[in-house]
């Protein structure tokens, strides 16, 4: 695997003749969405736009798929579970201070609830089996982990992982950790870098399946 922070460097000036590697690895492996039962109702729902912070290895696609979901006002690329000292993508990319690449989701409740988002999360967004990784990329800033705001949203994800694993939805363990912590945003460069570079061999590879299987799987949440 090509460390990270040379893999950013590749993907975007070189083009996809020196990424092989990933690109020639399964096409399932990443791209396939994986049914899960609907998540539990919210009562009452919240008034007024809400925050989410979800974390599943390379924020590029999370934060792109994010922004197709119905009902999502923005999404930013940043840092989770760390300091602030060192969030930044040098310092994260070295696996040693305790981030994760996450995704922060403002989203208005009267179009999407959190347990729809969570259903984007564990259905098209990652496989939350993984440890520590997500498809080619390798290392603890990529674990599968959810940051509650509040304790209504650590309740239902306390609920859904708990169903998801009673009926054995995805054959193994979920790996998903409810974890604290601030969000950072990541460096500029970060932001919105699906929608800025479509043909990039990365997003091409890992990320633009996860489009077509939103709009597959749930398209009573996609939106163009």
């Amino acid at each position: 695997m090509i460390p990270r922070p040379l893999s950013l460097m590749i993907f975007a000036g070189l083009g996809a003749a020196v990424v092989a590697g990933s690109l020639l690895l399964p096409p399932e492996q990443g791209s396939a969405a994986t049914s899960v039962p609907a998540p539990p109702p919210e009562k009452p729902a919240p008034k007024g736009n809400q925050i989410a912070v979800l974390a599943g290895g390379c924020f590029w696609g999370i934060e792109g798929l994010y922004e197709h979901v119905r009902g999502v006002k923005s999404v930013t690329s940043g840092y989770a579970g760390g300091t602030k000292e060192n969030a930044n993508y040098r310092a994260v990319s070295s696996e040693t201070t305790g981030h994760a690449e996450a995704v922060r989701i403002v989203y208005d409740p009267a179009q999407v609830s959190y347990g729809q988002l969570l259903q984007v999360y564990f259905s098209v967004a990652h496989d939350p089996t993984q440890v520590n990784r997500q498809t080619p990329d390798v290392g603890p800033s990529y674990r599968s982990a959810i940051f509650p705001q509040n304790a209504s949203q650590r309740s239902i994800a306390q609920t859904y992982i708990a169903r998801l694993t009673k009926v054995g939805t995805f054959g193994k363990p979920i790996a998903t950790k409810l974890e604290t912590g601030p969000f950072y945003p990541a460096e500029a460069y970060h932001q919105d870098f699906m929608r800025k570079n479509p043909d990039n061999p990365y997003i091409l590879r890992w990320d633009k399946p996860k489009l077509a299987a939103l709009r597959q799987e749930l398209p009573q949440l996609y939106r163009n």
